[in-house]
């Protein structure tokens, strides 16, 4: 039995732990293979430079995968523009069981075309940006539309989560719930502040000079 092949493309600037998060959920299960994919073979250097991850092979390299995860980061803002890259997603999604994205990710398949009047999500700073891309922004965690094959995650760490709903979605819900326990994920953090509508006046002053520092950066 031939194994789930699973892309992962890595790019200049991106986040590290929306590639990395569906990678440790999906290597887990003995029946998918990941690999990570970009431009060229080699490293490539995350947003703030401090960690590499190398492509193991180019886009062309894999024209059929059987999964795509597409991550996010500020490197995205460029692969919206990158033909080439846009134009790889429209042709593997013809096939692919289902084509993914985390955080800023969805504006790469936005951009392809193929969330048009979809309802999908993203970082939580970037909905202008995925409507501008025909989609209807939604805050929701990971929003699925099966029929069309797509699942969308929201910021950074919801990766995760739509990882195990993918392993749930190929294998089972017991081989996702293994696959949980073999990453020890059982969520207890020391704050209640992650998403917008439980962040304080102060938080969103703090994280919008961090957003602008990081534009700045780019």
């Amino acid at each position: 039995m031939s194994k789930v092949q699973v892309v992962i493309p890595v790019f200049a600037k991106i986040t590290a732990l929306d590639a990395v998060g569906p990678y440790e959920v999906l290597q887990r299960i003995p029946s998918i293979d990941v690999t990570f994919i970009g431009h060229q073979r080699g490293e490539v250097r995350t947003e703030n430079g401090f960690l590499g991850i190398t492509a193991d092979g180019t886009f062309e390299d894999f024209p059929h995968p059987d999964v795509l995860v597409f991550p996010g980061g500020v490197g995205t803002r460029k692969l919206v523009h990158d033909e080439r890259v846009l134009e790889w997603v429209r042709n593997v999604h013809r096939t692919t069981t289902f084509t993914t994205s985390v955080c800023t990710g969805s504006l790469v398949l936005g951009a392809a075309g193929l969330l048009k009047g979809l309802t999908a999500t993203t970082y939580w700073s970037c909905y202008p940006e995925l409507e501008a891309q025909g989609a209807i922004p939604t805050a929701q965690r990971v929003v699925e539309h099966l029929d069309n094959r797509i699942i969308t995650a929201a910021g950074v760490s919801s990766g995760i989560d739509m990882a195990l709903r993918l392993v749930e979605l190929l294998v089972d819900r017991t081989a996702a719930e293994a696959a949980q326990l073999m990453i020890e994920y059982d969520p207890q953090p020391p704050f209640d502040c992650g998403s917008m509508a439980k962040a304080t006046a102060e938080n969103d002053d703090i994280m919008l000079r961090v957003i602008e520092y990081a534009q700045l950066r780019e």
